[in-house]
């Protein structure tokens, strides 16, 4: 093992379990669009599945196909189309699809008739985010559009829904107003005749703190994964969760070095004094940050460590002062935290980012290996 990303999916199953619990009547979705976090999609899917949860959801509609090929039959939702996207496919898939704007609705009806049977899609609201979504200006024709094409037998109109910008704010200005817009825009969908199966606006951190956002359905990505998305508010353990990677490599060698010995590009770190160095064969190719370089914490032989020097493309050093260790040894990069080792959220605290970001850029050439059934 050079380095390996170990995967509890029975923690993901809990997980979900646990979201389950606090959101009462509305369906769970798990979302695993980027390779499920960085986690390895499909058994991932299987152990939400396992766990509770009742739709799956992916953000470009490779990830949708992939999962059909991999045997899922449950529902699943993709929203990040463009034009010439292959909604063909999607659509004999069984595949629920996103509707943003008139051109998108388009694009679906031609493909249902291609394919000889009616879409299903969501009509998604711009509320307040400004990125995909339909503006409230265009919400009328949009809404009229799907409501011909329902009644042509072209299109099923089974979702309406939106996404907040600042839920991970807790008290941010901009939810209550989001809120008021989408109610707004059900309001104006329902009234014209759209009988949606599920509304949904709740991402991760509106599913653990809003309960008022739930409607018929929640949306959890990085939650689902055992990590905290308001860590202001809280931990994982303080919402019921468990982080399900560990990041661990084997050390490629321990060697002294004198005061003044210089380490990686730039010499961006010098030993203070005479060390033991350790070095760590994953980099930046691998995922792990550039910018962690002098800040990133790791664990070797028992004790925290920091990166000495820059993160090279595949590897990195960190300073062991006087404690021993050999090549072979395990360094772990982070954690659950749970035996004193770094957590993804402060590799996040030390380069200024999220941890969102911390686990979904672990690179294809770290192995993702999974543990537990995840099974229900």
């Amino acid at each position: 093992m050079r380095a390996e990303a170990r995967i509890d999916l029975d923690a993901i199953r809990d997980n979900i379990a646990a979201i389950r619990a606090r959101v009462g009547s509305a369906a769970v979705m798990s979302v695993v669009k980027s390779n499920a976090y960085g986690h390895g999609m499909v058994p991932c899917a299987r152990a939400a599945r396992a766990g509770g949860a009742t739709w799956l959801g992916t953000a470009v509609v490779e990830e949708a196909l992939a999962l059909r090929a991999a045997g899922d039959t449950g529902r699943v939702l993709t929203w990040l189309w463009a034009p010439g996207d292959a909604f063909e496919d999607a659509v004999r898939a069984d595949v629920d699809i996103s509707v943003s704007g008139a051109w998108a609705l388009r694009e679906v009806v031609a493909a249902a008739r291609a394919a000889e049977r009616p879409a299903r899609v969501h009509l998604k609201a711009d509320t307040g985010l400004g990125r995909n979504g339909c503006t409230p200006a265009d919400w009328p024709a949009l809404v009229d559009a799907a409501l011909k094409a329902e009644a042509d037998g072209s299109v099923e109109v089974v979702g309406l829904w939106s996404h907040f910008a600042c839920a991970d704010e807790p008290g941010h200005p901009s939810v209550p107003a989001q809120l008021d817009e989408f109610v707004a825009m059900l309001a104006h969908a329902e009234g014209r005749g759209v009988t949606p199966e599920v509304r949904h606006m709740a991402n991760s951190p509106a599913t653990l703190l809003l309960p008022d956002t739930h409607f018929d359905l929640v949306r959890v990505g990085l939650a689902g994964y055992g990590l905290s998305p308001v860590p202001e508010v809280g931990g994982p353990a303080d919402f019921g969760l468990r982080p399900a990677m560990t990041l661990a490599a084997n050390l490629a060698g321990v060697k002294r070095v004198p005061a003044g010995h210089g380490v990686s590009y730039g010499h961006a770190w010098i030993a203070p004094r005479d060390t033991n160095l350790a070095l760590i064969p994953t980099g930046y190719a691998d995922g792990i940050p550039r910018h962690a370089s002098n800040v990133g914490p790791v664990q070797v032989a028992g004790r925290r460590r920091t990166i000495a020097g820059r993160v090279a493309m595949d590897q990195f050093v960190v300073d062991l002062g006087d404690d021993e260790a050999s090549a072979g040894d395990e360094a772990i990069l982070f954690g659950p935290g749970d035996r004193g080792e770094p957590t993804a959220e402060d590799w996040a605290v030390a380069i200024g980012t999220i941890s969102y970001e911390i686990v979904t850029r672990i690179g294809a050439r770290v192995p993702r290996v999974h543990t537990g059934t995840g099974a229900s």
